[in-house]
Order: structure tokens, then sequence, then C-alpha cells
């Protein structure tokens, strides 16, 4: 510590004399303005762009928001408010689940004024909505509290897609329940006008029992109903305020468009049923109706194949175009001569899971299988497959410079399909993600060269 002072006693009195002093106070005063100059146009570490304003205020000038442009600065304080909404109604949502379990069906079951078949034909299968709720909820406070903890203040590490598609148990759950609603409601009306100490008990707790708020019990039975139908709600919220280079955007969009395929399917069993209530119905612009998933014909794919849901990743699905050709001279006369029919196609990989924390991580376990379920759309909305599911590892997927709209996947037991959408651009994402699978299966390749030269057609293939 000794030797330290001296040094510092030595250079204090070297020799630099007050004007060489004042002049390189001077120059590094001129270099700190052009640093704070070349700040004020660096990029924005959120969108790239180069009109970040000069930090005056100095309690503001902290490190991790002067990165920022104003835009993505509001930005990212409006996907806070979003995170800690959804995560917030979610409590509020199992404090009401709570109550019903709590101030409602345990008291009732107590004094015995319904019967076990009663109180399940009221309640249905509250009991695992409470415990869904509780798992949820539990991730999510720990995905927040470790982002406060890694001093992640704006929660941009919290991704609330991801968890909400480890979670989509939740949503048979949520269908039992509201396809249940209406015979619970007609059952508890009945029970009512049928017991006078049923009655009593309501009344008595609407009015003096301050945890219900002076709410009634069908109130408290719509939570989840009124729970359901919100989330593509603060979904899209959370969507609009999250930039697309965020690794969570693409599982926030997956799990808005399937929470809204379910409340459509919910909306189509109660029709289907003779009910006359339906849930809010999602209406779809023409972009995102590709993109949402029937969760029938998901159904009747996963029935066909027989996998384990939790092991049954759905990479693409939706409406393609398919001829089989009756030879091979298709290609040298176009598409033209193709008799195309509409077809629903699935593509399903059935894969390992590496943790069991995450149902559908980014890095997915080895590839089992792959196959494409291709299905039919009959006039009484029935779906009836057109054959068996393609297995991936037993085909040969391949494009011809000539023929760009289409792409051919050839069975090795040598009947052949050509695909088309009606977008090129999705035509050829179709044509990547088949030849991904059918190559990482490839069984094929070690048939490969006993194969006509003409069925691989490596010129031809799509780089």
């Amino acid at each position: 510590g000794t030797r330290t002072k001296s040094v510092d006693v030595e250079r204090a009195d070297s020799g630099i004399g007050q004007m060489p002093a004042r002049k390189w106070r001077n120059r590094a005063s001129e270099t700190l303005s052009s640093l704070q100059a070349w700040e004020a146009h660096r990029p924005c570490t959120d969108c790239g762009e180069r009109d970040l304003p000069v930090e005056t205020d100095v309690q503001n000038c902290n490190q991790r928001r002067a990165d920022l442009c104003e835009k993505c600065r509001k930005r990212r304080t409006e996907r806070k408010e979003s995170v800690l909404e959804f995560v917030n109604t979610e409590a509020s949502y199992g404090e009401d689940l709570r109550i019903i379990k709590e101030e409602f069906y345990l008291p009732m079951q107590a004094a015995g004024l319904l019967s076990q078949e009663q109180l399940q034909g009221i309640f249905s299968n509250i009991q695992e909505l409470i415990d869904l709720n509780e798992n949820f909820l539990e991730i999510l406070q720990e995905e927040i509290d470790q982002a406060f903890d890694q001093g992640d203040d704006d929660l941009m590490t919290v991704c609330i897609g991801e968890i909400f598609l480890e979670f989509v148990n939740m949503l048979p759950a949520f269908q039992t329940y509201c396809l249940q609603q209406s015979s619970s409601v007609n059952m508890l009306n009945a029970l009512e006008k049928e017991k006078e100490l049923l009655r009593i008990f309501l009344n008595v707790s609407q009015n003096d029992n301050t945890a219900l708020r002076r709410m009634n019990l069908r109130s408290f039975l719509m939570a989840p109903l009124q729970r359901v139908t919100k989330y593509p709600l603060l979904l899209s919220r959370i969507i609009k305020a999250t930039t697309e280079y965020h690794p969570d955007h693409g599982s926030l969009r997956e799990a808005k468009s399937r929470i809204e395929s379910h409340l459509e399917h919910i909306n189509m069993k109660t029709k289907q049923e003779g009910n006359t209530w339906t849930l809010r119905s999602f209406r779809q612009d023409s972009k995102k109706k590709r993109e949402v998933i029937n969760i029938e014909m998901r159904e009747t794919a996963l029935k066909t194949v027989g996998w384990l849901r939790e092991e049954t990743r759905f990479v693409m699905e939706g409406s393609l175009q398919l001829a089989q050709p009756p030879d091979g001279q298709w290609v040298k006369k176009g598409s033209k001569t193709l008799k195309f029919q509409n077809m629903q196609v699935l593509l399903l990989v059935n894969m390992k899971r590496v943790s069991e924390s995450s149902l559908e991580s980014a890095e997915p376990g080895p590839v089992k299988d792959a196959v494409l379920v291709l299905i039919r759309d009959k006039n009484n909305g029935k779906f009836h497959l057109l054959r068996e599911p393609l297995r991936l590892s037993n085909c040969i997927v391949s494009t011809d410079p000539d023929c760009d709209d289409t792409f051919e996947l050839i069975e090795i037991r040598r009947e052949a399909f050509v695909f088309r959408d009606s977008d090129r651009a999705r035509t050829h994402h179709w044509f990547r993600q088949i030849r991904r699978y059918s190559r990482e299966l490839g069984s094929w390749k070690k048939r490969r060269n006993a194969l006509p030269n003409i069925m691989i057609s490596t010129p031809h293939t799509r780089p």
C-alpha cells in the first residue's frame, strides 16, 4: 500500500505544469463531446435505427435504456405492462377458482346440501382447472422474479408464449368445462328451486360473505369461460409490443393461434350439441386464417398416426393443392396438364423430448418419425383421410427449376404426388420443411444407390 502512495506522489510532482494540464483537459472534453455525438448516432439495440435522442437527464442515462430509441423504449414499457397484466389477471382468475372451491363447493359438500353426483354436475372439472392454474402461475411468477433478480427490469427475458405452449393441456380442460357449462347452470337452477336449504345458503353467501364481493355462484362459475376468451386479447397485446426478432415472437403467435382455434372448436361443438350459447367468435383476417389450426384435423391426424400428444409436433398445416401424375412426363408439359384438388395437409413430427420441462423447446430431441397426413374436407364437415399417412423416411422430395410453383414427393414404392400452394413462397416453405425431415430420417439414403437416377434428380433439387 505505501509503495503505491509514493508512486502517486512522484507522478503528481512529475513536472507537468498548469498549461499542458489545461490543454489536456480541453482535449479530453473535446473527445468526450465527440463520443457523445457518436453515442447519439449509434443504432438502437432493438430496431437498429439511428435516431437515438441525446440523453441529458443523468438519472435516465442508464446503460440498459440508453441503447434504445424513443419508439423502442416505449414499446418495451408496453410489453412489460402487457406481460404483467397477463400474469396478474391469471392470479386473479386463480383467486376466483379458489373461491368457487373454498366458499361454495366444500361448504356445500360438508353440509350435505347436494350429493356428490350433483356437485360434480354443477362444478364439473373445476379441480383440474385449479391445478393447471396453480402450476401455470407458479412458472409465470418464477420467470418474472428471475428476470427482476437478473436486472432485467423490462422483462425482456420472460417468454409468455413459450410457457403458454408448455401448458397447452389447459385448453382441453377449458373445453371440458365450457361444454358442460350449459347443463351445469340448468342443474343449478333446478336444484335451487327444489332445495330450500341450498337457496338459503346461496343467498346468505352472496349477501354476507365479503370474499364473494356480493357476486353469486353463477357469476363465479363463468370465470373459466371469461378467462379462456381473454387469452387471445392478452396475447395480442404482448405480440404487438414484441419485436419480431424477439425469441418469443413465434411462440406468442402460435399460442394465440392455438387458443383461437380451440375457441372456434368449442363453439362448433356447442352448436352440434344444440346449445344456444357460444363463446365470443374470433374472426381471422385472410393471412391469419391460413395459420389457424383446426383442432378437428389435429385430432384426426393424431388418431391416425397413434403417437403420444406430448411427443408430437405439428410443424406445418394448411391447405395445399395435390395432383397425382399418371406418368413421369408431367414435368416437361408443366403443371398445367395436371388435375389438382384441394387438400388439407399436416406435417407431423414424432420426437423424443429432451427435457421434462419443455414440450416445445427450441432444440427438440431426435426425430423418430415424420409423416404427411392428407385430409379431404367432406361436405358434412367430417374429415376423411385421402390415404394412410405418407412416411417421409420412405419419400424423396424434389423440385424442377422449370416448374418452380410445385414440388414432387415420390414414395419409394413409386407413388408420386405433386403439391403446390396458391402462394409460391409458401410452396417453397412447405418443400424445404418436408425435404428437411425426409433427409433427417433418411432410411431412403441407404437405398439411394439402388434407385433409378431420375428419382433422385439431384441437379433439379432446390438448394
